[in-house]
């Protein structure tokens, strides 16, 4: 990305979704979802893969465009700039249980573009982000 891009960018979040064994269910939901928030430009996905942990803690990643059929990711795949590395991949599957599966989601939020770039017009930087899981609050 050039120089003017990164002026203009949103904040970057990361989603790891993981599916322990024998749940995984790719009803196409998620793909449904995500790519509906692309066309409503709220988000620009930058990287989106899947991790594959086995049994004996060996780790494969797959970028979701060497998967085969996209349907609704088709929307996303023109976007993708494969902004994680392999040691990415590696500290992610960390936190993956063996023999599960985990959706690896990287986007610009873009509908908060215009205000990231107030702030740093106006000298601002942002130092600090976080997020409270939904299963916290509903705890």
């Amino acid at each position: 990305m050039g120089d003017e891009a990164n002026d203009e960018l949103g904040p970057i979040d990361y989603m790891v979704v993981e599916f322990p064994a024998g749940t995984k269910q790719f009803s196409g939901a998620m793909a449904k979802e995500l790519a509906s928030l692309v066309e409503a430009d709220l988000i620009r996905v930058l990287d989106l893969l899947v991790i594959e942990k086995a049994e004996d803690g060996s780790v494969d990643g797959f970028e979701v465009e060497d998967l085969g059929d996209l349907g609704d990711l088709r929307a996303v795949e023109g976007q993708l700039a494969e902004v994680l590395a392999l040691d990415d991949i590696v500290n992610l599957a960390e936190a993956m249980e063996p023999n599960s599966v985990a959706g690896v989601l990287v986007c610009e939020n873009t509908w908060a573009a215009p205000f990231a770039v107030a702030a740093r017009e106006s000298g601002g930087q942002l130092i600090a982000t976080g997020r409270i899981p939904t299963h916290a609050l509903i705890a």
